[in-house]
């Protein structure tokens, strides 16, 4: 019997035929609501999906012959991961088909930041030349501090290698990777040594809220603060508890704590209002790893770890 496989998000459409290839049996519905999903998937071996479809317990009890979960980029927060696994589902990820994409996103949001980029743009274009205001600062003398070496973390360190600048890496669940260019530190030393802080740690239970106000008043100097991996790490208001007190001197941003602008509170919908008039914060709708060539390759990388478990090709 072929495999059945259900696509519940939007994919570029080569997916469709490297599946095909593979003679696997395809449905495409990315329109799919939770309720059709809970009601069909009981027949499908492999559930594809982006960042839209939760898959908690009430799913995969409704997917009876599933055999995986693939998961068209890198989080898996929109899984309930342990359930899945204890139900013998693999658990598939493309987190090498959207690095690249990635970290040329974060060295873009860096540099914006530290040469007042957007400021500047939007000055000029009102007719104002402040050369003076606009001033920029360097990476070459400056020390990089990186939370996460996965997949995105080292991307963005080899981007940075280009800058002369000190790179610092801290990974609680990672040793012995420290080379000539990249020192692999303690939290202390981070801390310590840090002058910009760039967040790539995936969302869970641990790392929820966990560079809060406390955590960023430890480091020893202010410091620019860099997140492309989730907004739910760190919560916007002690951001800008942080931003006023000048402990984070400038911040960018690819994802927000909540994404959802037609879901925000009152409280949420000011707290954002507020973020979104300062000039030393820049900003970019969760884009990061969303490119013409990654949106294709997460396909490709994707395609070749089903075909590995089922030993294809």
């Amino acid at each position: 019997m072929r495999k059945g496989f259900l696509i519940a998000d939007e994919m570029h459409k080569s997916i469709l035929r490297l599946l095909d290839d593979l003679g696997f049996v395809v449905s495409y519905q990315p329109e799919i609501t939770r309720e059709e999903l809970i009601e069909t998937i009981g027949p499908y071996h492999g559930l594809i999906i982006r960042s839209k479809t939760m898959v908690d317990k009430e799913v995969v009890d409704a997917a009876a012959n599933l055999e995986f979960i693939a998961r068209a980029g890198a989080g898996l927060d929109q899984i309930d991961v342990q359930y899945a696994e204890s139900k013998g589902i693999e658990m598939l990820n493309a987190p090498e088909g959207n690095r690249d994409a990635l970290a040329e996103h974060a060295m873009g949001l860096l540099l914006s930041l530290l040469n007042n980029i957007l400021t500047a743009d939007k000055e000029v274009r009102n007719w104002q030349w402040q050369r003076e205001a606009n001033r920029g600062v360097e990476l070459s003398d400056k020390t990089v501090g990186i939370i996460g070496f996965g997949y995105m973390g080292q991307a963005f360190v080899q981007r940075l290698r280009a800058f002369d600048c000190r790179v610092l890496v801290y990974d609680k669940y990672k040793k012995g990777f420290g080379t000539k260019n990249v020192e692999e530190v303690s939290l202390e030393k981070l801390f310590d040594k840090t002058d910009i802080l760039s967040l790539h740690v995936p969302l869970t239970d641990e790392t929820k809220s966990w560079i809060n106000k406390d955590f960023i008043n430890n480091f020893s100097k202010n410091i620019y603060l860099l997140n492309t991996a989730r907004g739910e790490v760190v919560p916007t208001r002690d951001l800008l508890q942080l931003l006023d007190t000048g402990k984070v001197k400038g911040a960018a941003l690819d994802v927000l704590d909540k994404e959802k602008f037609d879901q925000l509170s009152v409280e949420e919908k000011s707290d954002f209002e507020n973020l979104f008039q300062r000039k030393n914060v820049i900003l970019s709708p969760h884009v990061g790893g969303w490119t013409f060539a990654s949106y294709k390759r997460i396909n490709e990388v994707l395609v070749g770890k089903i075909s590995n478990l089922y030993r294809m090709g």
